[in-house]
């Protein structure tokens, strides 16, 4: 492909992603995966170039674009070089007119950045929101040994966690395939440190998604206790069990919720667990460094039935403790919405509870919680409080 050609290439699949954000639709890296399985002829320094192109024009827009090209032209404004290959050539996207509209440059709709700014975050820290995720690893100390790790990587703040740059291939690893290593967020790895699970204890990750916290749960229980894990995704839950097999971890128990009706599903732990994990389904501004048009997918509405979401989870979380344990709750957000104000809405509607300090070699208090940023911390965003029963 020529560098034109790359460019028509990136505003063709920009063009589907804008579909896709408007539509509620596939995400922007399986939608740029479908679109060059579709055109073998491109070669891998096509799709690595393609692929950036489309990722930078998605990071430089605020407001949903009108169109790829205009999306496009928000990034060749600033890049001379570029624009000169918008020439009408050939596979070349068409030149340049004055009067054709061009993306506005920002970290978020306006909405969203007037969200972010009442949670005091600054225009300065939302940018960095942006920015180029590198890739973290969970040394699995159920397998793993500090010898076992890849070249390359640096000591982050998580007490297993270690960091490589953004392009690192970390899968074909002899460690990853023996579960030595996990991929997972420093941040994420520090919300689990959060948990304070100890071996011998019931620990409950009742929004357990594919496993990655339960599975850094089962680590610091060295397979030591009863682990269980829910979900209302049967999917997603069903890649628990090899995930666990493959890092060694102690058969975890696993509970498929009903939505609307968790309850009835966990009945048996009732007033059983040492601690539960609430790492609720929420808005996801905190892993916009890894997926920017998450941005464009979300509206007002939607956040307020994550938040809804969130409190209805940690009043059924409360159910499960045990006199004197623990209840941990974490978003990937840095909005109040779905962090501060559900600490201050979860302890009046359950006056038998306390926030409990929380002590991290990173992050910034927040409310009665802690919140980490990209550009505080380097990690994805954030927000994590815990609670105990009195």
């Amino acid at each position: 492909m020529t560098p034109s050609a790359r460019v028509q290439a990136a505003i063709e699949i920009l063009d589907s992603v804008i579909a896709a954000a408007r539509a509620n639709g596939a995400p922007a890296d399986r939608i740029i995966a479908d679109w060059f399985r579709a055109r073998r002829f491109a070669g891998s320094k096509d799709r690595r170039a393609v692929r950036e192109l489309t990722y930078r024009a998605i990071r430089v827009c605020g407001e949903i674009p009108v169109s790829g090209r205009a999306a496009m032209l928000r990034v060749a404004q600033d890049n001379p070089d570029l624009a000169a290959l918008f020439d009408g050539t050939r596979h070349a996207p068409e030149m340049i007119t004055p009067d054709e509209p061009v993306a506005g440059r920002g970290a978020a709709p306006d909405w969203l950045m007037a969200r972010l700014a009442r949670s005091g975050v600054s225009a300065e820290a939302a940018a960095h929101l942006l920015d180029r995720a590198p890739l973290d690893v969970r040394l699995n100390t159920l397998v793993g040994a500090i010898e076992d790790l890849p070249e390359g990587g640096e000591k982050t703040a998580a007490a297993h966690g270690w960091r490589y740059p953004p392009d690192t291939r970390i899968e074909p690893t002899e460690a990853y395939a023996r579960g030595a290593i996990e991929v997972q967020d420093t941040g994420s790895q520090l919300t689990c440190e959060v948990v304070g699970a100890v071996p011998g204890e019931t620990v409950v990750d009742l929004c357990a998604g594919a496993g990655g916290k339960t599975l850094a749960l089962a680590a610091s229980m060295a397979n030591r206790g009863r682990l269980v894990a829910c979900d209302s995704d049967r999917t997603r839950l069903s890649r628990l069990a090899p995930r666990a097999e493959r890092a060694g971890a102690f058969p975890i128990e696993t509970i498929l919720l009903n939505p609307g009706k968790e309850a009835a599903s966990l009945t048996g732990l009732v007033g059983q667990a040492d601690a539960v994990l609430v790492d609720a389904p929420c808005s996801g501004t905190g892993t916009w460094r890894r997926n920017p048009e998450a941005r464009w997918r979300l509206t007002d509405r939607q956040l307020l039935r994550y938040a809804a979401t969130q409190a209805h989870l940690l009043d059924l979380a409360a159910t499960l403790v045990k006199p004197e344990g623990r209840l941990v709750f974490v978003t990937c957000s840095l909005l109040d919405v779905e962090g501060a104000e559900q600490v201050e809405g979860f302890l009046a509607r359950n006056p038998g509870w306390r926030a409990d300090t929380i002590e991290l070699p990173a992050g910034t208090p927040r409310g009665l919680g802690l919140r980490l940023s990209p550009e505080s911390d380097g990690t994805d965003g954030f927000f994590v409080a815990r609670f105990k029963r009195l």
